[in-house]
């Protein structure tokens, strides 16, 4: 069956061992993303982030798009809609933020276009794998809007201020060349080697020590932000020194075997 013709839902979750995958699930409009969308989001963040058997996160689209954005018809209607939460649920840069600060490691599988607010959304990932036939465009600009505040720090503190400038000011389309230049994809591939490519990297992380892996993370985007904690770091590193991971990790070492970390 096309997956244009299939019934859009909430985005979906689903568990393979120590990776999850939340696939947006709207194909017919691209995966926009709606105000229930946040709300599912929301919540599947929370239940990865609290199961340690997880180890890597996925997030994706389906069909020929990775997500159209948040909803503009909302947006039109509750003009504080991208940053102020409501009764129903979360805001989308709530939901962004959220994502950032996962404990595990994230991957942002872009199987096609990426527009507007989820340009964000992939950009809190901690890896960008895009197809190279993908594009890129954030429109805020061309339709009024300044962005939310998180948004753009994001895009200044990963990508550097002229590529924040130009995607931002010019709204123009960039295409997965140009983004793997400026550093937006972490890498680039054909669409036919992204599957194997993102299970690659998602085994990868997997297969590291949780704790050391979560706490270097921390301390890489308190660093981007420009608010390293290093008493923080401090602390995590001791702890890291004191895990059963670390004493397991050396003696695989010694004895030429692959680790079995446990996360303790």
């Amino acid at each position: 069956m096309d997956v244009a013709s299939e019934e859009a839902t909430t985005p979906i979750l689903t568990v393979e061992g120590p990776v999850a995958t939340i696939r947006l699930n709207r194909p017919r409009v691209h995966n926009r993303i709606e105000p229930a969308d946040l709300l599912a989001l929301s919540e599947q963040f929370a239940r990865v982030d609290q199961d340690r058997a997880i180890r890597v996160l996925v997030l994706t689209g389906t069909g020929r798009s990775f997500s159209s954005g948040y909803h503009l018809g909302e947006l039109a209607e509750r003009p504080g809609a991208t940053v102020t939460a409501r009764a129903e649920g979360p805001s989308f840069e709530g939901v962004c933020t959220q994502l950032e600060e996962l404990r595990l490691p994230t991957i942002a599988r872009l199987n096609g276009g990426v527009y507007g607010g989820a340009t964000d959304l992939a950009l809190c990932c901690d890896f960008r794998i895009g197809v190279d036939t993908m594009e890129l465009r954030m429109p805020a600009a061309a339709l009024g809007l300044h962005y939310y505040p998180s948004g753009i720090l994001r895009y200044a503190s990963r990508l550097g201020h002229n590529a924040a400038k130009k995607l931002f000011l010019t709204a123009e389309t960039v295409r997965a060349p140009e983004l793997l230049a400026i550093g937006y994809l972490t890498e680039m591939v054909p669409p036919h080697a992204l599957d194997a490519r993102v299970s690659a990297l998602a085994r990868c992380l997997a297969a590291n020590a949780p704790l050391a892996v979560e706490g270097v993370k921390r301390s890489l985007n308190e660093i981007a932000r420009g608010a390293f904690d290093v008493a923080a770091a401090l602390e995590r590193a001791e702890r890291s020194q004191r895990s059963e991971d670390l004493r397991e990790g050396l003696a695989a070492f010694r004895e030429k075997r692959p680790p079995r970390f446990t996360g303790r």
